[in-house]
């Protein structure tokens, strides 16, 4: 397997306003893109890749900084999503902090940050966001659309409100929508980061600070709930960092050491204003709403085939709730394939290296292929 070796994001403006679910809407703005691959003549061969909360457009290879892209291990020459037979396309969502348009950039009306006044976003108008930048790359259907967690929802959406235009959807460690529980976890979150005194209602930037401790608290407890007790245990255990209590409030244990250190990192790169955003499109994703809850009814009208993945140690994203949505779609004898993978290692393991899940992954997009010649 290859590496795609150095990749250089893409801008694409767009001057039309995006019309958003809250009533707002979203004008001027910019999507920062990445793709892999090629369009093949037919150009029946794109894969769009929504990524989750703190990821971005950089899906694959290594950017100008040397950084990794965060799903390297799935996307490239010879890997189960082959840059060699299918042309891949990675977004970086309105509202995020790397590259397209959101609360760090100026606000057409005032010339300002929008800061806090940049409008509240949902899974939805990220899909229409999307959905405009893959038809300006004049592709009418797109051969899949994948992501993991917030993402895998995204994916789910399209099937959704483009039905037409994808032919298969897979989500991976994803849900229909949050539970009570996760909500819970992104208001203490959320709160941490809003009661900050550096947040200044959100307009910090011109204050010349950052709400660091709201945002380490924030990616402290998020990390939390990205692993599994198993693999917490294994890791760290009750090891002590100095071999000795302390006696104080200071960092005893490993696992305080590990969980500062997530903290004090994220709060170096990402934007607090983005983290309530995106922790918010999280909460309000809910697609059978509209229909009274109805899962069966609102799968209804999909035409997309599926691929569902959950992992037994995922406490955030349970299988319980990817069956759920096979249960939906088996009910509308739409086709469906389901892989529960047996890994230890909770939320995160869709970022990371399983034979069995890759596996599962390279099978699905052998067989896409297998409908387009390669490019």
């Amino acid at each position: 397997m290859g590496s795609l070796g150095l990749v250089t994001p893409q801008s694409m403006h767009f001057s039309e306003p995006l019309p958003l679910r809250s009533g707002a809407r979203l004008a001027d703005y910019q999507l920062t893109y990445e793709t892999y691959g090629a369009l093949n003549a037919e150009r029946s061969n794109a894969v769009l890749v929504c990524h989750a909360l703190n990821a971005s457009h950089h899906v694959a290879g290594i950017d100008v900084a040397g950084r990794q892209g965060w799903w390297d291990n799935l996307v490239g020459p010879g890997k189960p999503l082959d840059t060699d037979r299918f042309f891949v396309i990675g977004v970086n969502n309105p509202g995020s902090c790397f590259g397209s348009t959101g609360p760090m950039h100026p606000n057409p009306a005032t010339g300002r940050p929008y800061g806090a006044d940049f409008p509240v976003i949902t899974v939805e108008d990220w899909v229409d966001a999307q959905s405009r930048l893959v038809e300006r790359l004049g592709i009418a259907q797109l051969a899949a659309v994948i992501g993991g967690s917030l993402g895998g929802m995204q994916a789910l959406a399209w099937t959704l409100r483009y039905p037409d235009r994808v032919r298969h959807c897979i989500g991976v460690a994803t849900a229909p929508n949050l539970s009570a529980e996760n909500i819970a976890f992104n208001e203490i979150a959320r709160r941490a980061i809003i009661t900050d005194p550096d947040f200044h209602g959100g307009h910090f930037y011109a204050h010349g600070v950052l709400p660091r401790r709201g945002l380490t608290i924030a990616r402290m407890i998020g990390h939390v709930t990205y692993l599994s007790d198993d693999v917490m245990g294994t890791k760290f255990g009750r090891r002590l960092r100095s071999g000795a209590l302390s006696f104080g409030y200071d960092v005893d244990f490993e696992i305080e050491s590990y969980l500062r250190h997530q903290g004090d990192k994220f709060s170096d790169y990402f934007d607090a204003n983005t983290y309530l955003l995106i922790t918010r499109a999280l909460d309000y994703f809910d697609p059978a709403a509209e229909h009274g809850g109805d899962l069966a009814r609102t799968f209804a009208a999909v035409k997309a085939r599926y691929l569902l993945v959950s992992f037994t140690t995922d406490w955030r994203f349970s299988p319980a709730r990817s069956r759920e949505l096979v249960k939906a779609l088996v009910t509308n004898r739409h086709h469906v394939s389901y892989a529960e993978i047996d890994a230890p290692h909770g939320h995160d393991a869709f970022l990371l290296d399983d034979a069995r899940y890759h596996g599962v992954l390279r099978t699905c997009f052998d067989r896409i292929a297998s409908a387009f010649a390669s490019p």
